[in-house]
């Protein structure tokens, strides 16, 4: 598994791209998979099973179903060893601060101290300078270590990258931003657990067959929405160890949803989920192995999105990276309707995706909601450019 981490949400049942509803006129009827209330199709590379790469997923949940694969790229080979940004980036090299980290009594440090973190209350905030820290004592006390002395050449392996010294009548200690999130991985199951948990129903038809038997099913840190009828897997992402153990049944289906959306519309905002780096992004043609498995008259544009600094890379239809535009919300909001709501392997049978050009690029997102239309404009980045609201007489 790759550290870099391609999402990759495939039009496979992706929001059709007939010609858009224009004023004055009806919109095109959409075909029985392309624009209708399908899934998305999300798959790792190989498309055989879930077991792809961590940052190279598909999501092709717009109108239909998506499909979202990894690309099995890495980080290095996403960015070629360049920094994003104009400081020099500072610290040890990466294999000695993971070499730092090789022990488990500096493990047992980073945990004590995320542990004095989550120990402070709301209202001890600023009440207390020495509020999730911990003396040197404190840390020996807790740690296996059979002398201070062992002890404390364990923490200089530890300090100035992973946890800071606080001076004050005593050394207290707290942990850099590395540290924790170092911690945070280690509590969360990041680089330790693999989950395979029983199928989950999805209370959503199969934009396939129609039959209600769509289901979750995960194996190693991997989910699938797929039909039990007809066998399609329509979308396959990685989930966290942590949200597997946090969400029961019941929920797992919204949690899995909600991560992903929100990850797609950072990254359409410019912003890397990941490291928090600038993202481009550009409008491309669905590849061709994934071209094959769409309708004969279904046109699909996709966004495919790229950290200019980790490599993490997402590719989605152009559809499912407007869901959060503020026109796209209040001209659903408009209807009574809450777009958040629909999951992103059945986002509505009403959106409509048309290339107007290619030189230069210009994509047409449009939705109809009873006798309204909306129409928003996508330029070569994949930006909404204009929007166009119209009634259909």
């Amino acid at each position: 598994m790759t550290d870099s981490e391609t999402e990759t949400a495939d039009p496979t049942d992706g929001p059709g791209t007939e010609a858009p509803p224009t004023t004055g006129s009806a919109p095109a009827e959409p075909s029985p998979t392309a624009g209708s209330a399908d899934p998305a199709s999300a798959e790792s590379d190989d498309s055989s099973s879930v077991t792809g790469t961590d940052d190279r997923d598909t999501t092709t949940g717009a109108a239909e179903g998506a499909v979202a694969e990894p690309d099995g790229s890495t980080a290095a080979e996403g960015v070629d060893g360049e920094e994003s940004g104009t400081n020099e980036p500072a610290g040890p090299a990466p294999s000695d601060a993971f070499g730092a980290l090789g022990n488990e009594v500096r493990m047992g440090v980073l945990r004590e101290l995320a542990a004095a973190e989550r120990e402070v209350g709301d209202d001890d905030v600023g009440d207390d300078e020495t509020s999730g820290l911990r003396t040197f004592s404190d840390l020996f006390e807790a740690s296996d270590a059979d002398t201070s002395a062992g002890f404390a050449y364990h923490l200089r392996q530890l300090d100035g990258h992973y946890v800071r010294k606080v001076e004050d009548d005593e050394a207290w200690y707290e942990l850099t931003y590395a540290g924790r999130k170092v911690a945070r991985a280690i509590a969360g199951g990041t680089f330790t657990d693999s989950v395979t948990r029983d199928a989950v129903p999805v209370e959503d038809p199969c934009p396939f067959c129609e039959t209600e038997a769509l289901e979750l099913r995960s194996a190693d840190n991997y989910t699938s929405v797929a039909c039990r009828d007809c066998e399609r897997r329509l979308l396959t992402l990685p989930f966290p160890p942590g949200g597997h153990r946090s969400h029961d049944d019941a929920d797992l289906p919204r949690a899995f949803d909600r991560h992903h959306r929100h990850r797609i519309a950072l990254m359409a905002d410019g912003v890397c989920p990941e490291c928090g780096a600038a993202v481009e992004g550009s409008v491309e043609r669905p590849p061709e192995n994934l071209r094959e498995r769409l309708p004969e008259d279904a046109e699909r544009v996709w966004l495919a999105m790229t950290c200019e600094s980790c490599g993490h890379r997402l590719r989605c239809p152009v559809t499912l990276s407007v869901l959060g535009h503020p026109a796209v919300v209040s001209f659903y909001r408009d209807h009574d309707e809450d777009v958040r709501e629909r999951p992103l392997w059945n986002v509505g049978a009403e959106w409509r995706e048309t290339v107007v050009s290619t030189e230069p690029w210009c994509v047409l997102v449009s939705t109809r909601l009873d006798e309204d239309v909306l129409d928003l404009f996508l330029d070569q980045e994949g930006t909404v450019v204009a929007t166009r609201r119209s009634t259909v007489e």
